[in-house]
């Protein structure tokens, strides 16, 4: 007997799309069948623009509208209120949320300006709390949100105080907005990728990188598509008794 996970029918929305472990969540959404808008920080004529523009060509190739991009800044209140209703009048609503939207801005907690604490509380967990807060008023009963984790709330990582603090408030308000969801069926879980490969990881200095891979016990980075598929799982009806979660993704970093 094989096992598919079919999300014909269903919209989703991934926030900070274009690029990374987002678009990679994007790619497996839409191959499991999704309509998926793709979003990016409303930055004008820059790299995310393009990117999400040309993710959502490759997705109407492959399967006619299939996809659209949506341009907004997640740490604004407006922004992402706007983006939602712009989601509900193209859509209807949506079906599945994930938000995955971040920044990083590492600096030890001596050396790091106010304005690069400020601006990683501001996308990593006041973004998820606006894409929870507005994206319920149009997410379908029965639907799923996904909001992204880090191995960094719990690991302690050197230079991440904004990070580590945001991710880690990100998985406690998983918790509590999935009993604020539960009689609505509608799931709330979240994901927490260990090291990942990815343009964000790179930014690590190589011997940090390094000194991770060897905690790692699979000893490897992950790979984008590999958080991408444990996103799908809590999507998809194979999770439907799963909410309230923090699933790890960290190739046995914490055991």
């Amino acid at each position: 007997m094989s096992v598919s996970i079919d999300l014909t029918g269903q919209s989703a929305l991934i926030t900070g799309s274009s690029q990374g472990i987002g678009a990679a969540i994007a790619r497996r959404l839409h191959q499991a069948g999704a309509f998926v808008v793709l979003n990016h920080p409303n930055l004008g004529e820059g790299r995310t623009k393009a990117d999400a523009e040309s993710l959502a060509s490759e997705f109407n190739a492959m399967r006619t509208n299939s996809a659209q991009v949506m341009a907004a800044d997640v740490s604004d209140a407006d922004a992402v209120a706007s983006m939602m209703k712009s989601v509900k009048d193209s859509r209807g609503g949506l079906d599945l949320l994930v938000n995955n939207a971040g920044i990083l801005r590492d600096r030890t907690i001596a050396k790091m300006s106010l304005d690069e604490w400020q601006a990683v509380i501001d996308v990593n967990l006041t973004g998820v709390f606006l894409g929870c807060k507005f994206g319920l008023e149009i997410l379908s009963d029965g639907g799923a949100i996904v909001n992204m984790g880090s191995l960094s709330a719990s690991a302690g990582f050197h230079g991440q105080s904004n990070y580590a603090a945001a991710k880690a408030g990100v998985e406690a308000l998983t918790r509590v907005l999935s009993r604020e969801c539960a009689r609505r069926r509608i799931r709330v879980n979240a994901v927490a990728p260990g090291v990942i490969d990815t343009d964000m990881v790179k930014t690590i200095p190589a011997e940090i990188r390094a000194e991770m891979i060897r905690h790692i016990p699979l000893g490897r980075l992950g790979g984008p598509s590999e958080v991408a598929d444990a996103v799908l799982f809590l999507c998809s009806p194979l999770a439907a008794y799963v909410t309230g979660h923090v699933l790890e993704v960290d190739g046995g970093w914490r055991g």
